[in-house]
């Protein structure tokens, strides 16, 4: 169906109705009713494509009553439904036609094969299209193109438009005056976390069956990495997570894509969640939360979509967590690992690791460009190493885990690039978590082209500055939270002089400053 008229004026006709009347309803545009061996309607019956039920006079009435009498009345003499409730209602309103209120034509303009509704829409504006035929969009009408151009153009439009018009009550500022400080520079840091983002969730069918200590693979996608997800989905048989951050028309071709899909069709354990753009930050960890809150079972493996697991890792992971039961602040670290040339194949078991970093064409993921976030996993003692082992937290670590899906949440003032996933590995150290390196099983990053967000972090040093004083926002709040005594630099001694430079100047520049310090690995090529 096609809305292109206020919803309201639909509502409105609730007034009406008379005393009587608890059932709106338009005429059903076709002959179907009129032909042989059809249910009982009144006349060409009612088209159940839009319906406007009086829910208190229908309890009044007793409806589950009156509908299942009326629907064992017929079936003796017509036999089963063609239609299924249209059928059925239409029955109870020939039996009781005073409950019915014919609506309007053009709420409800049906474009099946055989349709009549020529005389509506040529005589009146359509409120709602109706495509009811199997072949929805495809049906054959003389006037379908101009209909198709009005779903096309909904289906091409941004959801988020029609969130612009705001209503304000009486006697309240639009707008809370402005302060000249930091907060200005860095709102798209502090704001999104409070913001109500437009989603949809299991937006494609999930099935879940329960298994013992199953894990769900957590991770979160821009539209242009879609395609990725065929690989994960084959390598990984268990249940998955993917949180979608796309517009509404790459919603649409999401869906078209993954129905598609030979390998993703007929997986009904992949969970698929999306998110709708929002200016030009990525939630990162908003987006990961949303998956995270959102699985079914009791572990999970918080990863990201540009990586290829090992060779049986799911079920590997499984056995694990069959021997260290419940997890109980423990996680378990899976090694990360980057190609350095070209292969044909991805390696999928840890001999071929261990010959890719003998000869170099594999090396631990990040350690040319940014070591401290994965050099604590201590790849020397993995390389030899036959049972799992424990390492210790380390500033700037951020491995990937199986942990237990209750696992405290992201920090959802991390958007974009730089430290979004530290932060979050930085508060389970809080939580006194134990970090337990797996020996036999890895997964290796997939190349790709920069992020926008890396982009933003390398070239505005207003971002990175900004980055600065969220991580030490969030390190203040884990010191007082968990009475912890985490270090780090205190960017706010800058603040004075950056709130003259905005009262003055209205236009700041940091690249003269001493706070283009790095917050994250500055020269990474991806």
């Amino acid at each position: 169906m096609t809305v292109v008229a206020d919803i309201y004026e639909l509502w409105a006709m609730f007034r009406q109705f008379n005393k009587k009347q608890a059932i709106g309803m338009v005429e059903n545009q076709s002959d179907f009713y009129l032909g042989e061996k059809r249910w009982p309607a009144i006349g060409r019956g009612y088209n159940s494509g839009v319906l406007m039920y009086n829910i208190y006079l229908l309890k009044k009435l007793n409806w589950p009553k009156l509908w299942s009498a009326s629907t064992k009345r017929a079936a003796l003499d017509y036999g089963s439904t063609r239609l299924a409730d249209q059928d059925i209602i239409n029955t109870v309103i020939k039996e009781n036609p005073e409950l019915i209120f014919e609506v309007p034509c053009v709420w409800n303009t049906q474009l099946s094969d055989r349709t009549l509704s020529e005389s509506c829409y040529k005589q009146y504006k359509v409120k709602i299209v109706h495509w009811n035929s199997p072949k929805k969009y495809n049906v054959d009408n003389k006037d379908g193109e101009y209909f198709r151009s009005l779903a096309v153009g909904f289906q091409e439009y941004n959801g988020n438009l029609l969130r612009k018009k705001l209503q304000f009550c009486n006697n309240v500022p639009l707008s809370a005056p402005r302060n000249d400080s930091i907060d200005d520079i860095c709102s798209e840091f502090h704001g999104l976390s409070n913001m109500h983002w437009r989603t949809i969730l299991f937006f494609r069918e999930y099935k879940y069956v329960a298994v013992e200590n199953d894990i769900t693979f957590v991770a979160q996608l821009s539209f242009d990495r879609l395609q990725t997800i065929e690989e994960l989905v084959k390598a990984w048989p268990g249940p998955i997570s993917f949180t979608l951050y796309v517009s509404d028309p790459e919603l649409l071709k999401s869906i078209a894509f993954i129905t598609n899909s030979e390998i993703l069709k007929d997986r009904w354990n992949v969970a698929y969640h999306a998110v709708f753009k929002e200016g030009d930050v990525y939630p990162i960890n908003i987006l990961r939360n949303i998956g995270l809150r959102n699985v079914q079972t009791q572990f999970v493996f918080l990863a990201d979509i540009d990586f290829y697991p090992s060779n049986d890792l799911y079920e590997t992971l499984i056995k694990y967590i069959t021997v260290y039961g419940s997890l109980k602040n423990k996680a378990l670290i899976v090694p990360a690992f980057e190609i350095q040339k070209f292969v044909n194949q991805l390696p999928t078991d840890k001999k071929r690791i261990l010959d890719g970093l003998n000869d170099k064409s594999i090396i631990p993921f990040l350690s040319m460009i940014w070591a401290p976030g994965h050099t604590p996993t201590m790849y020397n003692t993995w390389r030899n190493s036959t049972k799992p082992y424990k390492v210790k937290w380390e500033v700037d670590y951020e491995p990937y885990i199986v942990v237990r899906s209750d696992v405290v949440q992201y920090d959802e003032n991390f958007i974009g690039f730089g430290w979004n996933k530290v932060s979050h590995i930085m508060e389970l150290e809080a939580q006194n978590y134990e970090f337990i390196v797996l020996p036999d099983v890895f997964i290796i990053h997939k190349p790709h082209t920069p992020s926008y967000d890396l982009g933003r972090f390398r070239t505005s040093s207003v971002y990175r500055l900004c980055l600065r004083l969220l991580k030490e926002e969030f390190i203040k709040r884990l010191n007082k939270q968990y009475n912890r005594n985490f270090a780090y630099h205190n960017t706010s001694a800058m603040l004075p002089y950056i709130r003259r430079r905005k009262r003055h100047n209205r236009v700041i520049d940091f690249s003269s400053t001493t706070l283009e310090t790095n917050t994250d690995y500055p020269n990474a090529t991806e």
